[in-house]
């Protein structure tokens, strides 16, 4: 219907801004994310837009995001069998696209769970399972160690937390581990340590 909708912010609430197009305010509901990046009351922002209609409901809400990145992947979640559009928005106001690529990577639908509110445990599994198969071949390589070690809690000491990342990004055991062998700090900073000395070879 609207593929995108753009104008100056005439109002931002906690979870929707209101975009004046032509004399028109459009009452758009979006993550956190969207909306510190659509800037201050009186700037142009443009937003790509979801449709949400539910005759049966009496339903007709507009979903809006910064860009197309979020929009498909708002449009994935929603796609899960019993997760509805809030949800949706209250897990892309809490976890960056990359990080959640990360999860269903790994099957930590924990972190999931934990970011995301009215969520549960049960329904984070459900989104890492039924979209596992259309994350399969996605390059998280670009992944920062700092979102990396955010996520990723595996290991029974710090060394083993930091490999266990370098793991996750796609290094095998032995490199990952020869990586951090002589990596001191914390978890984060031995990520780092082991970045640099994987990419010298």
């Amino acid at each position: 219907m609207f593929y995108y909708i753009s104008g100056t912010v005439a109002y931002k609430g906690d979870s929707f801004a209101v975009i004046d197009t032509n004399g028109i305010g459009y009452k758009i509901y979006a993550s956190s994310m969207t909306l510190e990046k659509m800037g201050s009351i009186g700037d142009f922002a443009k937003l790509y837009t979801y449709a949400n209609f539910k005759a049966s409901a009496d339903i007709f809400d507009l979903y809006g995001f910064a860009d197309l990145e979020e929009q498909k992947l708002f449009e994935m979640i929603i796609g899960v069998s019993r997760v509805g559009a809030k949800t949706a928005i209250a897990l892309l106001s809490n976890i960056s696209p990359s990080k959640f690529a990360l999860c269903v990577v790994t099957n930590d639908y924990k972190y999931i769970a934990s970011k995301t509110p009215g969520l549960g445990a049960k329904g984070a599994e459900r989104i890492v399972l039924e979209l596992k198969d259309k994350f399969r071949d996605t390059d998280i390589g670009h992944i920062s160690a700092e979102e990396v070690t955010e996520v990723y809690h595996g290991g029974s000491s710090e060394r083993d937390e930091a490999a266990g990342a370098l793991i996750v990004l796609g290094y095998s055991p032995q490199e990952a581990k020869r990586a951090v062998a002589s990596a001191t700090g914390t978890v984060e900073e031995m990520v780092k340590t082991g970045l640099k000395n994987l990419m010298k070879g």
